[in-house]
């Protein structure tokens, strides 16, 4: 059994729905001041690419292939594949385990018959030094079989009865179609490499109740452009599940077009069991079904009313949050004087709090190379600065990158400025940085993870959580104007 999954990121496991709306915490002590709820049962992902791969073909047969970015399968020549995976690190239970691959998208390459997956009893073999002649015996139980396939594609195998634990699992594959495939190796780069994907139960763990950290100052966490068949949004839903607080997403939650069927197969899975904390920002993909209804019928009334996806709430006793719709055509414009500017301008000026947050997806300032600084939303950004507001959050370029205070020029400004975030690293596919603009402090394109504000009586501290394994962080603290 297989699924064909989404072309544009790794595809991953779509579990964890035992947890849904569950945070899990490491221990009932981490969090002082939370209320705990009876136990529930926790789920975390882990990803693994191999640690060797290569092919043997019988019309070579004493070439060596470990250092081809193609691993072939067919069966005129002859062409098999190995895959190595070293499993560690794995606490609880093992509860489902997926193989994906990659096909190969290279001009003249195989797109046919996909092959059939075995155990391989060998776990010794060398990836530079194995030819036809010397290949491991596939000679284990079946794994799995895949089909036709296509071009650029990501399919996912069920693998759980082979992969038990921590080890090392050896996998090969044959065909005996004379229309084979080609298969991306590890050397193709980490975003089309094979994956092993080892989902566990963890136990149960008290349930805090997601509304603060120990001093009391309540939490903002999330991030934008989400979820796709990849595995970046499972990493990130797993950071979600041990920090408290509101969930905020900062548009393109869900690829390619947003539709309800995207939002129960991608989304659900895994940022969705914090569906019950989330206040959303509708993105230009949620938009590519009609009037976003897939994103408004997902989140319901926690999205505000559908006809304009803009709103605002208090959080805490300081601190208004303001969510602006980005895509400006689809409710009236964002120019000054347009129902949602006037709305802005309004809901600001009658905010008694002192510190005030606003979170949209196009960014006005950025640096990435895929969109560039987004002028639509200029009026959007000086009615916030005429109303002193301390923070805006955005999305759209899929990385991270930080901006001193800025007016709403992008000059510094420490004394009125807002600081400016794009935290578009909730999952999807890692966009390069172009020009970097000015006032642009920090910056990164390879790191998955979620921005932590903990929003304090006149201040603001923030933290760049990375996705396991990964160690670029960014932190700070600014205070209220």
């Amino acid at each position: 059994m297989f699924r064909l999954l989404r072309p544009s990121r790794p595809s991953r496991r779509r579990a964890l729905t035992a947890a849904s709306a569950a945070v899990a915490v490491g221990g009932a002590t981490v969090f002082a001041a939370v209320s705990l709820s009876a136990g529930v049962a926790n789920a975390a992902s882990t990803t693994f690419t191999p640690v060797a791969d290569t092919y043997v073909d019988n019309s070579h047969t004493g070439t060596n292939y470990g250092t081809s970015g193609q691993l072939g399968v067919d069966g005129s020549p002859v062409k098999r594949f190995f895959l190595r995976f070293t499993v560690t690190g794995v606490t609880g239970t093992v509860g489902n385990v997926k193989l994906r691959v990659h096909t190969d998208d290279v001009s003249g390459s195989e797109s046919g018959s996909g092959g059939t997956f075995k155990a391989v009893g060998s776990t010794t073999w060398s990836e530079t030094g194995t030819t036809w002649n010397n290949q491991p015996s596939i000679d284990g139980a079946t794994l799995g079989t895949l089909g036709s396939v296509a071009r650029n594609s990501w399919y996912e195998l069920d693998v759980t009865p082979y992969v038990t634990g921590n080890g090392t699992y050896s996998i090969g594959v044959t065909s005996s179609s004379s229309d084979g495939a080609d298969y991306d190796a590890r050397e193709s780069g980490s975003s089309t490499a094979p994956q092993l994907v080892v989902t566990t139960d963890t136990g149960s763990t008290p349930t805090p109740t997601p509304t603060s950290t120990a001093s009391g100052d309540p939490v903002l966490v999330g991030a934008g452009d989400i979820s796709n068949s990849g595995s970046g949004d499972s990493a990130t839903a797993a950071l979600l599940d041990s920090i408290p607080g509101t969930v905020f997403t900062l548009g393109d939650n869900v690829y390619n077009n947003g539709t309800t069927s995207e939002f129960n197969t991608y989304y659900d899975p895994t940022w969705g069991r914090h569906k019950a904390r989330t206040r959303p920002v509708p993105g230009n993909h949620d938009y590519n079904t009609s009037g976003a209804s897939g994103y408004y019928g997902y989140f319901g009334a926690s999205a505000g009313d559908p006809s304009k996806g803009y709103y605002s709430y208090d959080l805490g006793a300081n601190w208004h949050v303001v969510v602006v719709n980005s895509n400006c055509s689809a409710v009236g414009g964002c120019n000054a004087g347009s129902a949602q500017e006037r709305w802005l301008r309004a809901d600001l000026a009658a905010s008694t709090k002192p510190c005030t947050v606003a979170m949209w997806h196009h960014p006005r300032y950025t640096s990435g190379a895929n969109h560039s600084p987004d002028t639509s939303v200029a009026p959007i950004v000086q009615a916030l600065y005429d109303n002193d507001a301390d923070l805006i959050l955005t999305g759209h370029n899929h990385q991270y990158e930080r901006f001193a205070p800025i007016n709403p020029a992008n000059q510094l400004d420490n004394a009125r400025g807002i600081r400016h975030f794009v935290v578009g690293s909730g999952g999807a596919s890692h966009y390069s940085f172009g020009t970097i603009l000015p006032n642009s402090e920090v910056r990164n394109s390879d790191t998955y993870g979620v921005l932590k504000v903990t929003l304090h009586a006149n201040s603001y501290s923030w933290q760049f959580v990375p996705e396991a394994g990964k160690t670029f962080t960014d932190s700070g603290t600014t205070a209220c104007h």
